[in-house]
């Protein structure tokens, strides 16, 4: 009988019998656009909404820390992932020179990685110009990932949706919004692998509406203080120690006067390119994340319904594509009516997520058939150098990229994949950016992914069969670093988990 209890004692305790509740806040918003600094040189030479893609890691990181070194007021910053390497290190430095200047900062982060790397991003919350929040926590912690998850099961349903959501917002001026998580690898800086990824750079009047949809999430129920959910918040590095170490092992990437940085703004804004547009995103839940009527599907919906405006061509680039039917269903009815869809996604070596790639490989005979073209990174593309810092020899290449261009004018940037995980249960935030400059330029960026020296073309052969085509050899089986893995990917398709991918 004791021993009885003690199991009923421990699956409870690892279910999490008791849950967390949602917190209840002061609402918080945005600061009015500010009115100083570079925005009012930026003002002398460009008015309305405009913007500049961020197509590898340097330039994302540079115009990053830049936008970071320009704030007068305030810095919103919302992510899914954030890693205490060398990237997410120095991002972290210059918001606490931010901070020191007194800006206002805010930081949101989701709490699906935290359990691993947040301690030494944490410390910055004792700033007094920082607020930290964690958005949709999970009520048992541990340091242990694995662990963590056993602990709240019985919490599954609500902490099943995450807030994948990647953007900064600069003083209600000019933002940074795409697929790039704080992280090395998502810069081109890792030593092993790294990602081809892209972000939009936009400043205008239209930057407020993000930032009201930052605001939505921060004062959300399910947004809690860090020091709330972190029980260990008081007890890493005192404030003196926290800024010493940072000082010491993340040194500013980016030294330069006001002169020179209003003068590269000023550049950049003249380059630019002019345009409108709209912002599709999912709201966060009202009231509890697992209700079936507060899904996360606002942006699922809007997307198909701009797919099946498509009149011409549709590219899409994503790095987990696994198709809803709903998706699916939208894809063929524009091959259907004589749209020429054309899809890059990852393969089976380039793919992060094993288990995503073996959900996506059962839609691939379907996809072809209909006549969507369908190609796949490799993982050792001979132009990998374009999106990773040199010696490039022993790194490989994935996707993590996630956007669309729909005929010759829109271009569809966010956080988004095309999997169940993005449509149904995350909540994901994009533009919808209506500038046929904007498209053409991304267009001709999209070359050099496409090259198959780059990426494996899918052909699919009279007898129903499959072959990767590329500029040197064609395969009959999909690209994979052994039989194990190939194994592998096997298993994990028959498994019934892709409504949770």
């Amino acid at each position: 009988m004791v021993r009885a209890s003690l199991v009923g004692g421990t699956l409870c305790w690892l279910a999490g019998c008791g849950t967390i509740q949602s917190v209840q806040l002061p609402d918080e918003n945005a600061y009015a656009p500010a009115d100083n600094g570079v925005w009012t040189a930026v003002a002398e030479v460009r008015e309305g909404d405009w913007g500049e893609l961020l197509n590898v890691g340097d330039e994302a990181l540079e115009w990053r820390l830049r936008l970071i070194d320009s704030a007068t007021e305030s810095i919103d910053l919302q992510t899914f992932l954030w890693t205490d390497d060398t990237v997410g290190l120095v991002i972290l430095r210059h918001l606490l020179d931010a901070a020191d200047r007194g800006v206002r900062v805010r930081l949101l982060l989701d709490d699906t990685f935290t359990a691993t790397h947040a301690e030494a991003i944490w410390d910055i919350d004792h700033h007094p110009n920082v607020a930290y929040r964690i958005y949709n926590p999970f009520g048992r912690r541990t340091e242990s990932m694995v662990l963590r998850q056993l602990m709240n099961l019985g919490d599954f349903g609500r902490l099943d949706h995450r807030m994948h959501n990647k953007i900064m917002i600069v003083d209600n001026r000019a933002s940074i919004l795409g697929g790039r998580n704080l992280a090395d690898e998502y810069f081109g800086w890792h030593e092993e692998a790294n990602f081809r990824d892209l972000e939009l750079l936009t400043a205008g009047e239209g930057v407020q509406r993000l930032s009201a949809l930052f605001d939505e999430y921060w004062n959300n129920d399910w947004s809690f203080p860090e020091a709330m959910v972190n029980p260990y918040s008081e007890a890493y590095r005192t404030p003196e120690e926290f800024v010493q170490w940072l000082s010491s092992v993340a040194p500013r990437k980016l030294n330069e006067g006001e002169a020179t940085r209003v003068a590269a703004w000023r550049a950049l804004a003249v380059g630019a390119h002019p345009f409108t547009y709209e912002v599709i995103a999912d709201t966060p839940a009202p009231t509890h994340p697992e209700l079936k009527d507060e899904l996360p599907n606002q942006l699922a919906q809007r997307l198909v319904e701009r797919i099946d405006e498509a009149e011409r061509d549709l590219l899409v680039v994503t790095a987990y594509l696994i198709p809803t039917p709903e998706l699916e269903a939208a894809l063929e009815r524009a091959t259907g009516r004589g749209v020429c869809v054309t899809i890059l996604t990852n393969s089976l070596r380039s793919n992060n997520h094993l288990s995503a790639h073996s959900a996506y490989r059962k839609h691939i005979h379907r996809l072809l058939e209909m006549g969507v073209e369908l190609y796949e990174v490799r993982t050792w593309a001979r132009d990998r150098d374009h999106y990773m810092r040199s010696p490039v020899d022993a790194k490989h290449l994935g996707l993590h990229g996630k956007f669309a261009l729909i005929d010759s004018r829109y271009s569809f940037i966010g956080s988004a994949n095309l999997d169940p995980r993005s449509l149904r249960l995350n909540t994901e935030m994009s533009l919808m950016v209506d500038s046929p400059e904007l498209n053409a330029e991304l267009r001709a960026l999209l070359d050099i992914d496409f090259l198959r020296r780059n990426a494996w073309h899918l052909q699919l052969q009279p007898n129903g069969s499959i072959h990767w085509v590329g500029d040197d050899v064609e395969l009959k089986h999909q690209p994979a670093d052994s039989n194990l893995q190939r194994l592998e990917d096997w298993f994990f398709s028959v498994l019934p988990v892709e409504g949770e991918l």
